[in-house]
């Protein structure tokens, strides 16, 4: 193995390792202490907390039987391969929830934890709410973009998609997301905390979205021109970035056209305007935000 290989796999296990620590530490501090149903395996662990009358099973101890149930249910039937993304999470998800727990007692660290017993009461659950929401997303988007999963739920989802193929993967696992939340709302005899659950859902989400898929900032531009040679030069020598040309019809004119593509940051967007105007006012331009961007020059 290369050394590049090595040195790029250890980073990307370390980026799903620090990832299951921010999801495991937010999890246990901001969602578990205050019933916050977010969906996924905590989610469903604390509805049947609720349920279930036996003193010994508690929130982590659901956890880490779902886990690994959920596991050998992915390694069974989505195969090793997948299993294998998942399996770093789910050695250190449950034990470290069990460990940051503990962090809710007044006597650890001078209960600096312990939000339970904060002064600003008032403020206490929407700050759980969204701390929980930023961690669990920020932990979840480093496991991904180290090539991991967090697993839970979503290998039910993947589960049952692999045997109904005509369902979408995302549908599922919005649809499965929903159920410990829906059952949240009866068990806990409670829509404010109900409510501060799905706000909470749709914070991570947000910050999965802008780590994992947005952490690169970019448009992408096509432009139809009769000059497109002088505006592709002046692109790639001023912008430094490279382009694409394609050969085009006028739907119109039915005339053959060349259009120059190029994807550059924020930041270059009034540059390029002005290299477009001055070599051709006339130039047919249409700008939209790049979803995604992988590749040299820009992340792998």
């Amino acid at each position: 193995m290369k050394k590049s290989d090595i040195l790029n796999t250890a980073k990307n296990t370390a980026l799903v390792v620090i990832g299951t620590l921010i999801l495991a530490f937010g999890t246990a501090v901001f969602i578990i202490p205050f019933d916050l149903i977010v969906g996924g395996m905590s989610g469903f662990a604390i509805v049947i907390d609720k349920v279930v009358p036996f003193e010994f099973v508690t929130v982590d101890l659901i956890i880490t039987v779902m886990t690994w149930s959920l596991f050998l249910l992915g390694l069974a039937v989505l195969g090793k391969g997948f299993a294998a993304k998942t399996l770093i999470s789910t050695v250190i998800y449950p034990p470290f929830i069990t460990i940051f727990s503990k962090l809710n007692d007044p006597d650890v660290f001078g209960g600096i934890f312990f939000l339970q017993d904060s002064p600003h009461k008032d403020l206490v659950l929407i700050i759980a709410a969204l701390f929980g929401g930023v961690l669990i997303g920020f932990g979840c988007a480093l496991a991904f973009m180290g090539g991991g999963s967090t697993g839970g739920t979503d290998i039910i989802a993947f589960t049952v998609c692999k045997f109904i193929k005509r369902l979408r993967s995302s549908v599922v696992i919005f649809m499965i997301d929903t159920i410990p939340i829906a059952l949240g709302v009866f068990i806990l005899n409670d829509l404010v905390l109900s409510l501060l659950g799905i706000i909470s859902v749709f914070v991570s989400a947000l910050v999965i979205d802008k780590v994992f898929v947005g952490g690169q900032k970019a448009l992408t531009a096509q432009i139809i021109s009769e000059s497109y040679e002088e505006i592709n030069n002046e692109i790639i020598n001023r912008l430094e970035r490279t382009t694409t040309l394609v050969d085009v019809t006028g739907g119109y004119s039915k005339e053959p056209k060349k259009l120059v593509m190029v994807t550059f940051s924020f930041r270059q967007y009034s540059e390029l305007l002005n290299i477009i105007n001055r070599c051709d006012p006339k130039a047919f331009v249409t700008v939209s935000k790049a979803h995604e961007i992988n590749g040299e020059g820009w992340t792998r």
